[in-house]
């Protein structure tokens, strides 16, 4: 699987719909109009997401592999 970092995943979640209800530190919280989940995606300087976190999310938030 393909790493990403929490800044360029967010940008993802963000073109797909996403909207930043609010920002906790260094943790973004994005809404869904129409679901009720919550997306938690950490922003540590640069780092990559790892892999299990990534999964998670992409799997709520309807993003594939490939777009990545």
């Amino acid at each position: 699987m393909k790493s990403i970092s929490g800044k360029k995943f967010c940008k993802l979640v963000k073109d797909k719909g996403w909207i930043l209800k609010r920002i906790n530190g260094s943790h973004y919280i994005y809404g869904k109009q129409g679901t009720d989940n919550l997306l938690v995606i950490p922003v540590h300087k640069n780092d990559d997401l790892k892999t299990g976190l990534l999964k998670s999310l992409m799997k709520l938030s309807g993003i594939e592999e490939n777009e990545l």
